[in-house]
């Protein structure tokens, strides 16, 4: 199947410092860790990096800082074959994302924006690119009225708009009337919907977007669009061994799922398949998979 458009991505991008631990810290509540590890991520470059490595033309706009971690960003991108040139560069540190990994493979992360908050409008070249694509994901780690202006422009020139509402927050009614897709995990839609069961806030999700698919962990995912009735899709059984970036890593590989004209419920399977090696393994965009190993799972 060959890609028939390309992904923009408009989002975040953040060194991950991550600290590796027996047991996660409680309040008040000091904890030895076994190791720390900078890794590129942020939420927006993780699921440009997704969809690069699973086969997709993806051109990541966002911002990072004149630091050591501005470079290093802006580099990982482009190892995974991400085009960059609408990546500006600020005055100022990168964004920085404070991750704990438990032995479970848990996480709690804390998001310091940096650069990323600086990000408060497009220019007319991201613009460009966000019109020239076949879908553009987004994600709540930038400041809002860029997501709104990047939606926007997609509505405009009749390109799919996917999000992620993470970190969740209350949505303007202004971004929800422009996003064809959302793409929650379990908290996020109870969190938006007031309901904690997943079918449940899927259904009521369908009153603010015309489609939503709420990530299940392990479980897969659930897939609701209006007019029909939740569609439940399996994710393989694999132990988990860091689930850090997997939900960036599914709508990465969903994104590039859907651009190749995959029906949805093929295309969650495929997503599923590419998260379920994501976690693994350590980390979150150097876990990420290939189109190649995303075959493999998929077909068995």
């Amino acid at each position: 199947m060959s890609t028939v458009s390309g992904i923009a991505v408009l989002g975040s991008a953040n060194m991950d410092l991550v600290a590796h631990v027996a047991k996660a810290p409680q309040r008040g509540e000091t904890v030895t860790g076994r190791e720390l590890r900078t890794v590129p991520g942020g939420k927006g470059a993780n699921q440009a990096v997704a969809a690069a490595r699973a086969g997709a033309s993806v051109t990541m706009i966002g911002a990072v800082g004149n630091d050591a971690f501005g470079l290093r960003l802006r580099s990982a991108l482009e190892a995974s074959g991400v085009v960059t040139d609408r990546l500006r560069t600020a005055e100022g540190p990168s964004g920085t994302a404070h991750v704990v990994v438990d032995d479970e493979g848990g996480n709690s992360i804390v998001v310091v924006p940096g650069a990323n908050a600086g990000l408060t409008s497009l220019t007319p070249r991201d613009e460009e690119a966000i019109r020239g694509a076949g879908l553009l994901l987004l994600q709540l780690e930038i400041p809002v009225e860029a997501v709104v202006a990047g939606a926007r422009v997609a509505r405009a020139h009749g390109v799919r708009t996917v999000l992620t509402p993470a970190p969740v927050r209350p949505l303007p009614p202004e971004l929800l009337e422009l996003v064809d897709l959302l793409l929650p995990n379990e908290h996020e839609a109870a969190a938006l919907a007031g309901v904690t069961d997943p079918r449940e806030a899927a259904l009521a999700l369908l009153d603010l977007v015309p489609e939503v698919v709420v990530t299940l962990g392990g479980a897969g995912s659930l897939w609701a669009a209006r007019g029909a009735d939740p569609v439940p899709v399996p994710a393989p059984r694999v132990r988990a061994v860091d689930t850090t970036g997997a939900g960036d890593t599914f709508a990465g590989a969903l994104a590039v799922a859907l651009t190749e004209g995959r029906p949805m419920p093929d295309a969650l399977r495929w997503a599923a398949a590419a998260a379920s090696l994501s976690v693994q393994r350590p980390g979150a965009s150097a876990a990420m998979p290939y189109r190649s190993e995303i075959e493999a799972r998929y077909a068995s």
